[in-house]
C-alpha cells in the first residue's frame, strides 16, 4: 500500500493552510530575531525613520510612501522599532499570499504551494527581510499588480481595474522602478490579443485617472525639484566596465536562485530510487497565454533591472531582487509539467528548510560571533537605546530644553533621531538631503553634534569643526556594544550647540 506523508496530504487537501503556516513561521523568525539579538536597527532603517518623521512628499531617497508608513508604524508601537519590524513582516506575508492567489489561478492550489515554497527560498535569500523601506514595500504591491493584471488579461475580470489602478498608484509612490514595472505589464497586454481586447474599453482611462490622482503630489514634487530626468548616460569608454557590472548583477540574481535549482535537481528522476513510488501533485493544463505571462514576468524584470543597474552603475538590481525574482518559483513549476512527483521528500524538506533558515542563521552569527573573529563592526551591535537616552538627557540638563536636532556622524545621529522625542536629523555634510533643516537653522535652535572619537580628548574631525565653528567638545562617552568581542569600546565624541535666545 502506498504511504503518503502528512505534508503531501496537506498540500493536496489544504494548500492555503500550508502557505499560511510556512509564511507565518518565516515572519515569526524575522520578527523575533531583531527584537532579541539586535541592539540597533539594520541597514538604513534609522535613516528611513528620520526621513519619514518629516513627511516630505519626496526626497533623494525616492518616493515617500514607505517612509510615511515606517513612521506611522513606529509611532503606533509607542516609538519602538518593533512596529517597523512588524510592518516588514506584514509585507512579507502579504507578498506570498498574493503570489499564492496568482499561482493558484494559473496552476491550481496544490502546485501553487510548491511555487510559493520555491519563491520563498529566492526572496528570503536575496533581499532584506527586516530593513523596511521601498524594497520591502514594493514586493507586496508588485505581487498584487501581477495578480490583478492576470485577472484582467487571463480571466477577463473587469472588476479588477480599480484594484489594478490602486496597485499602480501605490507602487509609483514606493519605488523609482515602478514606471518600468508598469510598462512591462502594459507591454505584455499590448503584445497579446486578449490584452489588446482588454484595453479597447473606457476602463483603462478611469484607471489612468486614479493613478494620476494618487501619484500627482509626487509628480509635482519631481517637476518642482527639477529631478524628472534620467541620470547621465555613461561615456563610451566606460561601456565595457558597465557591461561587466551588468554581468555581475545578473550573475548575483542567478546565484540567488541556487536553492531552486538544487531542489529541482534533487527531485529529478536521476536521484530517485528505482522502486520509489513518489506521490504526485496534479494541476489542470496551463494554457499558452498563462505560460507566456509566467515566463515573461519571471525573466523580463530580472534582465531589465540588472541592465539598468549595470548601465547606471548601481550597487544592486534596479527594483530589488525580491521584486524581480518573485515569479521564479512559479516559472519552475509551470515548466515542470502537469504532474510533479515529489521524490526523496525528507531530503527536499531538509534542503528547503536550510535555504529558508540560512539567512537568519547568518544574521544571528554576525550579531553574536562576528565580533569575536573580526574587528569589523556589525551595524546592529550599537546600543541605540543607551546612546539615545544619554545624549537626550545630557542636552536637556545643560540647556533646560528638549533636544530638537542632531547632526554629525550620520549613523550615530540617525540612532538618536529614533528616540522618544524624535529630534530632527541634519546631514550636515550633505545638507541638501535634509531640506527641513539647514546648518544655520541648526545653530539657531541648537542640538547635539556627534562623531566617533579617536582620542580621549574627543577632538572633533576637521570637517565637523569647520561646519560648526566654536563647537566645544565634551568628554567622550564610552558605550559597550551588544557583544564587544575583540572590538574596542565604542567611544563617541560630542558637543552641544546651544540654542540662541
Amino acid at each position: 500500500m502506498r504511504f503518503t506523508s502528512l505534508v503531501v496530504e496537506l498540500i493536496r487537501a489544504r494548500p492555503l493552510l500550508v502557505v499560511w503556516i510556512v509564511v507565518l513561521a518565516q515572519a515569526a523568525i524575522w520578527l523575533l530575531l531583531p527584537l532579541i539579538f539586535y541592539g540597533s536597527p539594520p541597514g538604513d532603517l534609522a535613516g528611513v525613520l528620520a526621513f519619514g518623521r518629516e513627511y516630505q512628499v519626496g526626497t533623494d531617497m525616492g518616493p515617500p510612501l514607505s517612509f510615511w508608513l515606517a513612521d506611522i508604524a513606529f509611532r503606533a508601537a509607542g516609538n519602538h522599532v518593533f512596529g517597523v519590524y512588524l510592518l516588514a513582516q506584514i509585507c512579507a506575508v502579504a507578498t506570498f499570499i498574493a503570489f499564492y492567489r496568482l499561482a493558484r489561478a494559473i496552476v491550481g492550489g496544490p502546485q501553487a504551494v510548491l511555487a510559493v515554497l520555491l519563491s520563498m527560498t529566492v526572496v528570503v535569500f536575496s533581499s532584506p527581510s527586516v530593513e523596511f523601506g521601498p524594497l520591502i514595500l514594493a514586493r507586496p504591491l508588485w505581487a498584487l499588480l501581477l495578480l490583478h493584471s492576470w485577472q484582467l488579461i487571463g480571466q477577463n475580470r473587469r472588476s479588477a481595474w480599480f484594484a489594478w489602478s490602486i496597485d499602480c498608484g501605490l507602487l509609483l509612490l514606493t519605488t523609482p522602478a515602478a514606471i518600468g514595472l508598469i510598462l512591462l505589464v502594459a507591454g505584455f497586454a499590448v503584445a497579446t490579443p486578449r490584452g489588446r481586447r482588454m484595453l479597447m474599453s473606457v476602463d483603462p482611462l478611469y484607471a489612468l485617472l486614479v493613478i494620476l490622482v494618487l501619484a500627482l503630489p509626487y509628480l509635482i514634487w519631481l517637476i518642482r525639484a527639477d529631478v524628472l530626468a534620467l541620470p547621465p548616460l555613461p561615456a563610451i569608454a566606460a561601456l565595457g566596465a558597465r557591461a561587466v557590472r551588468w554581468g555581475v548583477v545578473l550573475g548575483g540574481l542567478i546565484v540567488a536562485t541556487a536553492a531552486v535549482v538544487l531542489l529541482a535537481i534533487l527531485n529529478s528522476r536521476g536521484f530517485a530510487r528505482e522502486a520509489e513510488d513518489a506521490p504526485i501533485i496534479y494541476r489542470p493544463p496551463v494554457g499558452p497565454l498563462a505560460r507566456q505571462f509566467v515566463y515573461v514576468f519571471a525573466f523580463a524584470p530580472a534582465i531589465a533591472g540588472s541592465f539598468v543597474a549595470g548601465l547606471f552603475n548601481l550597487d544592486r538590481v534596479f527594483g530589488g531582487a525580491g521584486v524581480v525574482l518573485l515569479m521564479s518559483g512559479l516559472a519552475v513549476v509551470v515548466a515542470a509539467g502537469d504532474l510533479i512527483p515529489l521524490r526523496r521528500q525528507r531530503l527536499l524538506r531538509t534542503v528547503w528548510a536550510f535555504a529558508v533558515a540560512a539567512p537568519a542563521v547568518v544574521a544571528l552569527a554576525a550579531a553574536l560571533f562576528l565580533p569575536w573573529t573580526s574587528t569589523t563592526e556589525a551595524s546592529t551591535s550599537l546600543p541605540a537605546a543607551a546612546i539615545g537616552r544619554f545624549f537626550d538627557d545630557s542636552y536637556e540638563r545643560r540647556t533646560n530644553q528638549r533636544l530638537r536636532a542632531v547632526a554629525g556622524d550620520p549613523e550615530l545621529a540617525g540612532l538618536i533621531a529614533m528616540q522618544a522625542r524624535r529630534p530632527h536629523l541634519l546631514l550636515d555634510a550633505t545638507p541638501q538631503r535634509t531640506p527641513w533643516l539647514s546648518i544655520a537653522k541648526f545653530n539657531e535652535t541648537g542640538g547635539v553634534v556627534l562623531w566617533r572619537a579617536q582620542d580621549t580628548a574627543g577632538t572633533p574631525p576637521s570637517d565637523i569643526a569647520q561646519r560648526f565653528p566654536g563647537l566645544v567638545p565634551e568628554v567622550p562617552r564610552a558605550f559597550d556594544r551588544l557583544v564587544n568581542g575583540r572590538q574596542p569600546v565604542l567611544r563617541i565624541g560630542w558637543g552641544i550647540v546651544r540654542p540662541k535666545g
